[in-house]
């Protein structure tokens, strides 16, 4: 799978979760870039992705994640 096409693919999640037509999100969005990225909207987001992608994070990948560049290289390395 192409790096473009993962990007793609969140961002129209990362609009559908928090409902911003707006947001686009890059190798380094981090969720101090997002106002409404609380841990809430973050458990919500990796739910999300997971089914979006049909993977599942290991606990260790979520909780080890600094930005969207690196939850990108593990949906990679997973499919």
């Amino acid at each position: 799978m192409e790096r473009s096409e993962v990007f793609e693919r969140l961002n129209e999640i990362f609009r559908d979760v928090f409902d911003d037509e707006n947001i686009t999100v890059t190798e380094e969005t981090t969720s101090s870039d997002i106002e409404d990225w609380d841990s809430l909207t973050h458990i919500t987001l990796i739910s999300e992705i997971e089914d979006e992608f049909d993977m599942k994070f290991a606990m260790k990948e979520v909780v080890g994640m600094k930005n969207v560049g690196e939850m990108v290289d593990i949906i990679i390395r997973e499919s």
